[in-house]
């Protein structure tokens, strides 16, 4: 089974790799971005969509990373919240056992 799954990612990756060859061979003719303020140097199409395609996965990456980080501090802060209500919890019911003997 391991030996199947290592022979799928293997020809996937090799799929990819020609799907971006073909893309790179058939994308070569030169253009300029304009960014409204500044100009991006001349290079070929190919180059600017894998670029861009490669900052959109970072970027994609980057707030993934950041919301984890966020969920997880609140996590921790409802967890806290949760002991300490049970602490109090648990000190209460102590109390009323003392005061009903």
């Amino acid at each position: 089974m391991r030996f199947l799954k290592t022979l799928i990612v293997i020809l996937l990756c090799l799929v990819v790799l020609l799907v971006g060859i073909m893309f790179t061979i058939h994308n070569t003719e030169k253009v300029v971005i304009d960014l409204v303020f500044i100009q991006l140097p001349e290079a070929s199409l190919s180059l600017w969509l894998i670029a861009t395609f490669l900052a959109g996965g970072f970027i994609g990456v980057l707030l993934s990373i950041m919301t984890v980080w966020m969920l997880k501090t609140r996590l921790g802060s409802a967890r806290r919240k949760i002991a300490s209500t049970q602490k109090e919890l648990d000190q209460l019911r102590v109390t009323s056992l003392k005061d009903a003997v």
